[in-house]
């Protein structure tokens, strides 16, 4: 089982995660051009999840596809495999033209 991170580690890891926000998990939205540029995002993140075997709730919008990563055999809450899972995407999308944009991912 992987441990919980506390709110202050979360807190400390978002200063070099600035794709990401806190929000019952990790979570950010990245817009695209285009539909089949998102796909093509989505085949990437599907790409890294699979190399970590740790798959992110994902949902995807046109251009927009909208990310949350926790860890289920830690009760739903952020872990390192989180934390490693956001910053191996933030990596990807750096060269696939994606903005972030965390503000616009939904409160519960």
């Amino acid at each position: 089982m992987s441990e919980q991170l506390t709110a202050e580690a979360i807190n400390a890891a978002l200063a070099d995660l600035p794709d990401w926000k806190y929000l019952e998990g990790l979570v950010t939205v990245y817009k695209t051009s285009t539909a089949a540029d998102a796909l093509a995002l989505i085949a990437a993140i599907g790409r890294i999840a699979e190399e970590q075997n740790h798959h992110p709730d994902l949902e995807w919008r046109y251009n927009r596809v909208f990310l949350r990563y926790v860890s289920h055999d830690a009760g739903g809450q952020v872990t390192q495999r989180d934390l490693a899972a956001a910053k191996a995407v933030s990596e990807t999308t750096a060269g696939k033209g994606a903005t972030a944009q965390p503000e616009r991912y939904p409160a519960s």
